[in-house]
């Protein structure tokens, strides 16, 4: 899909999530929406199309890093809970806790002990958030290996996507098979009714975010409520000029 094409297909989107917002806000509910994905997939630049129009402070992204020693020995789900959507508020996760089912458990940072007692655990953990009103939306992103490959080289020629590409990543491209068992694993677990999968071919990611935006959406029909009225009388006087007492200017 040519820009062109995907930015005037995003520009009426932008205005139905902007609506979406403003929605949440009057209703007090709470948006969650958990992005996963290989490397590569297009997470990123999902989550930006998402929340690029949108209040930041109603519209939050969280990336989490590698836990600390300290969150190493805490309930696993416990530093997710710190980050989840308060009245009015959209959360979009960079990765979730379903780390523990991908690269944790692919990478062997986690035992498969571990990872076992997660996919039983992360549905009694969803359920509850979603008893509590939250609205969790779980998107998976696929990419077929030949795209995700010819991706890896555009960062590694790209110095300004360079700071994407990490030693996990080169060791995740050997990996391929395992990180699609994994999932399947995960998704045969976790795909839930009260907490679904929806899978999205994200090989071309232009189309893939303006799919994705789109079964967001209408997932939360009932959106619309009355922008409120806002006044704009005129100035009164002829605009100012704003200056300065002292020896600071503007560069």
């Amino acid at each position: 899909m040519s820009k062109a094409d995907y930015l005037a297909q995003l520009e009426p989107l932008e205005l139905q999530l902007n609506d979406l917002a403003r929605w949440l806000q009057h209703t007090g509910k709470r948006l969650l929406v958990l992005i996963e994905g290989r490397d590569t997939a297009g997470k990123g630049g999902v989550i930006s199309a998402i929340a690029s129009t949108l209040n930041p402070r109603q519209c939050r992204t969280v990336a989490l890093p590698k836990p600390t020693e300290r969150e190493a020995t805490q309930w696993y789900f416990q530093r997710y809970v710190a980050h989840l959507p308060a009245a009015g508020e959209i959360v979009l996760f960079d990765r979730s806790w379903y780390n523990r089912a991908g690269v944790e458990r692919v990478m062997g940072y986690c035992s498969e002990a571990q990872a076992k007692a997660f996919l039983k655990q992360a549905p009694v953990f969803e359920k509850l958030l979603v008893d509590d009103g939250i609205l969790l939306l779980k998107y998976w992103l696929t990419v077929d290996q030949e795209r995700q490959e010819l991706r890896f080289a555009d960062r590694l020629a790209d110095p300004l996507k360079r700071w994407k590409l990490s030693p996990v990543d080169l060791q995740a491209r050997t990996r391929y098979a395992e990180y699609g068992h994994a999932r399947d694993l995960m998704l045969k677990a976790t795909h839930t009714a009260h907490a679904p999968w929806t899978l999205v071919d994200f090989n071309d990611q232009r189309i893939g975010r303006l799919r994705l935006i789109r079964d967001l959406l209408d997932r939360i029909p009932d959106r619309k409520v009355p922008e409120a009225t806002i006044e704009f009388p005129p100035l009164g006087h002829a605009p100012l000029l704003e200056r300065f007492d002292g020896p600071l200017k503007p560069i």
